[in-house]
């Protein structure tokens, strides 16, 4: 009887470990906003060309989508991460200690973030520093750091229109939000001697009095939906929106973009980065659950294939700015060969 009972007990703790990595017959990914229309696309596609169940994919935001990836390796955690920054050093340390290792990173494409307005609005050109002191916290004046004082547009440039300074954009644990501070705020914010010496001198200090928005109203934190944020600008006179190119392309009919530095966001200043405020997009792989999971494989190369991600691909028509040949042909090459991902520096 104990044989029979020891056997029995066997049975069922193979049965659930096989389990854990068997229950889950679909994809699941999960992350940046930006990068969710085109992840939801490739998905479709993939379905539609295999005939298997169609990913689950969520709008987390890059921070969010890299926890809950991080979170483990069991059936109950996703296999691809959305991001629209690189993966951190301190994220790829938070894999480690779950046991998720073996990551493998793929650029799929150029994003820019833009500042929009109603198209009844009028034109704005902005510079980076207008924007740091904008809608920074701690901003200059007269060489100092001070709470920012500006009410005004006009205040903080005289080329710019005179409106009240209101500007919806993405919340703290969106990769947009990251890229939006490192490259307009911070950005802006080396334009000054006094925060380029302190950044030279102290790079903590320096993102400590830099980075945070102003929490006056003048920057107002408006969730993961950017779709939501288009919305928004439109009903609020002299209101902004900060969000990725591609909700700027899919709503050119209702909303327009600023100048940045003189440029406009186009997918040409973005792909080649003239456009001051761009980024690259990327996902994120677990190596350890393609065979185990059905379709992920198959499902990575939808993403990196010559008719979502090549030139004239259909994820183009969604907004995304694709890779130059050689940069595609890396990533299909990475989708292939699965190498796992260094450490990131930082």
């Amino acid at each position: 009887m104990k044989t029979l009972l020891g056997v029995t007990a066997s049975l069922v703790l193979l049965a659930g470990a096989s389990s854990a990595h068997a229950a889950r017959d679909y994809v699941w990914a999960a992350g940046s906003s930006t990068v969710f229309p085109f992840t939801t696309r490739v998905a479709e596609n993939f379905s539609k060309k295999t005939g298997k169940k169609t990913p689950k994919v969520e709008s987390l935001g890059t921070g969010g989508g890299f926890k809950m990836f991080c979170g483990g390796t069991g059936e109950g955690f996703p296999d691809v991460a959305n991001a629209s920054r690189p993966m951190k050093k301190s994220e790829f340390e938070a894999c480690k200690a779950k046991g998720v290792k073996d990551i493998v990173e793929i650029k799929i494409g150029f994003d820019g973030i833009v500042i929009a307005m109603d198209k009844k609005a009028p034109d704005y050109n902005f510079k980076l520093e207008h924007l740091y002191l904008g809608l920074a916290q701690n901003t200059l004046k007269s060489g100092q750091f001070v709470a920012n004082p500006y009410k005004t547009w006009k205040e903080v440039g005289a080329n710019l229109p005179a409106n009240r300074i209101v500007v919806y954009g993405p919340p703290p644990t969106s990769g947009t939000r990251d890229a939006w501070v490192e490259l307009a705020i911070e950005g802006g914010a080396k334009k000054f001697p006094t925060a380029k010496s302190l950044q030279e001198a102290d790079e903590k200090a320096f993102k400590a009095k830099v980075d945070p928005m102003r929490t006056d109203g003048g920057w107002i934190d408006a969730g993961e939906n950017d779709n939501a944020i288009v919305g928004t600008i439109e009903k609020t006179p002299g209101a902004l929106g900060v969000f990725g190119y591609s909700f700027l392309e899919e709503n050119a009919n209702r909303i327009k973009g600023a100048s940045v530095n003189g440029v406009k966001p186009t997918p040409q200043t973005i792909a080649n980065g003239t456009y001051p405020v761009s980024r690259s997009l990327y996902i994120y792989v677990k190596k350890a659950n393609v065979g185990v999971v059905p379709g992920l494989k198959d499902f990575i190369s939808e993403y990196v294939s010559d008719s979502a991600t090549g030139r004239g691909g259909y994820l183009a028509g969604r907004g995304l700015i694709l890779l130059p040949p050689a940069q595609h042909q890396a990533a299909k090459d990475t989708a292939s060969k699965l190498p796992p991902m260094a450490a990131p520096k930082s």
